[in-house]
Parts: C-alpha cells; structure tokens; sequence
C-alpha cells in the first residue's frame, strides 16, 4: 500500500461495537488495527477498556497497545508519534491500517496536527489534582470557563484529565489551551481519510447494551484487575490511567468509599456519560460516514465506503 492510500476511522461511542466491525473487515481485506484508545494504552488495563484478547490479536496485528505503565501520563502528541510509525509499518507490508477507537483527540491530532504545548509539570498537576479532590470538578470547570470559555464548552466537567490539562496549560504558560490551538501546529495528514462513525440509532438500547458490558466487565474480573493494579506502590488514584472510567469506580469502592451496588451504579453511569461525551464529539467530524451498529448490512456498507477509496477488493466470505 503506498502512502497516498487512504486512512480508515473506525470511530464511534465506548461499547458500539468497532472492534468487532474492524475484525470484520479484516476478514475480507488485508488489514491491521491501530488502536486509538487513551485506556489500551495501559499495560495492566486489560477487562475495563475491553482491550482485545491474545486470540483475537494472533488473528490480527493490532498496534499501539500496553505502550507504557499505569502510573505514567500518555499524551495526543506522543499517540500522533506512535500512530504514524505504526501506519507507516503496516502500510510497508502492503496492508490497510485501521484507525480504532473511541478517542476523538487523537484522531484530531492525528488528522490536524497539534498544537505546540507546554509538557506536563508534575507538580503543577498535583496541585491542580489537589484542587480537584478539595473543591470539585464543577469549581474547576467554572474556573475554566472564566479563563477559556471556548475550552470549557468542549470539555465536560466529568472529564477530569482534560480539565486539569486545560488548567495546567494555563498555569504554565500564561495562554488559554484555544489560543494555543489556534496557533501554528504540526502538519496535518496529507491524504485522505475514510471516517466511518459506529454508533447505535437508539440511545436507549446502547445504554442497555453499556449496563450488560459492565456487568460483563465485573463477572470476568475487574474487581481483580484493579485490586492487582493497587499493590503497585508508584500508583495513585489520581494517575490518568486510574481516572478511566470503571477503574475510578471500582478504586473508590476498593478504599471502602462506597458499596458494591453503588460502584456498580456509577461505573454505568460513568459510562454513558463517557458514550455521550463521544457521540457529541464525533457529530463534528466533517466527511463521516454514520453507520447503524445493528445494521445487518453494516460490514457491507463499510467495504463499499473503503473500496471507494482503496486499491484493495474484499475477499469473499
């Protein structure tokens, strides 16, 4: 495949299912999966981001996860980085790279480029964690608003990472995050880009779907999971990878800080609130294709919307 081809998006909500469309894909044409996922990044945080299994990777390649520890910070430049070696590899050996996951900035950063930011201080993040544990996220997303408005209408106050960022942009810089976004940024991606966002039509029945996947998460062992990641003693609750959602709920719970029935209640509220935040993201992609989940005809609108754009006919079931 030659660096003019396309890039495929496979874009869309926590839990909408774009994995198991991109495996899909992969079965008809010769593809690999980049994953775009601030979580699988995470060596450690297997059950609760829903990485794929051994299995399914032995099946097909998949790239950019278990990049680094739990207890350090991953950032949209350093994805940018990575995704392009990545793509650049998989488009060496003659395959389609497939753009995974739920992130949009990474696949802003990818697409656009990036803004030239101040690296993460952190002791200007501990503070402002600090603040965050004391005064809340509403007090800190009410003193974004006063310093970037335009920051504070795209970042949800249930965002912390992205909140504390914003601030500690400011912080270090003096600049708001929008005016640094505005300024100069790395280049963007030259060629073009097959954008399909996955999502259910009905909210209804991915809120079903999001509950059931958490109850799923917790029978296989997500309890586990981050009572394993806490005997890591260079890991704190405030760490971005435990600030994921279902591990600040199952964290809290761990600590005695609430029953089983309410962890359970959060985390699924957590992560439709993650869903929502997602989807109101992905609706400015401009040039997307939306595709209904629940779609029998789903991989098959997929491949026409590829082939359209790639040298690559799909093999046959």
């Amino acid at each position: 495949m030659n660096a003019e081809a396309p890039l495929v998006f496979i874009m869309g909500p926590t839990g909408a299912g774009k994995t198991a469309l991109a495996l899909a894909i992969a079965a008809r044409l010769p593809a690999e999966v980049v994953s775009v996922d601030s979580a699988q990044v995470y060596r450690g945080l297997d059950l609760g981001t829903a990485k794929p299994s051994p299995a399914v990777r032995a099946r097909v390649p998949h790239h950019l996860l278990d990049l680094c520890a739990p207890e350090e910070a991953y950032s949209a430049a350093r994805f940018r980085e990575d995704a392009q070696h990545a793509i650049a590899a998989v488009r060496a050996r003659g395959r389609l790279p497939l753009l995974v996951g739920g992130t949009g900035l990474y696949f802003r950063a990818l697409e656009q480029g990036l803004a030239v930011l101040p690296p993460a201080d952190p002791a200007v993040r501990a503070r402002l964690a600090a603040e965050l544990e004391r005064d809340g996220a509403a007090a800190l997303h009410a003193r974004l608003a006063a310093l970037d408005p335009q920051a504070a209408a795209r970042i949800h106050p249930n965002d912390p990472q992205r909140l504390l960022r914003a601030l500690e942009v400011h912080a270090l810089c003096g600049a708001t995050l929008t005016s640094l976004w505005s300024a100069a940024q790395l280049a963007p991606h030259a060629g073009e880009i097959v954008k399909l966002v996955i999502a259910p039509t009905e909210r209804a029945a991915l809120h079903r779907d999001l509950a059931a996947r958490f109850h799923r998460m917790l029978e296989r062992g997500l309890v586990n999971e981050v009572r394993a990641l806490r005997d890591n003693p260079r890991l704190t609750a405030q760490a971005p990878a435990m600030r994921c959602v279902g591990y600040r709920e199952v964290w809290r719970y761990l600590d005695g800080a609430c029953a089983r029935g309410e962890m359970i209640e959060r985390g699924i509220v957590a992560t439709r609130q993650l869903a929502k935040r997602q989807l109101t993201w992905f609706r400015r992609e401009s040039g997307a294709l939306w595709l209904d989940s629940r779609d029998p005809a789903l991989l098959d609108r997929a491949l026409v919307r590829i082939a359209q754009a790639s040298r690559f006919p799909a093999r046959g079931n």
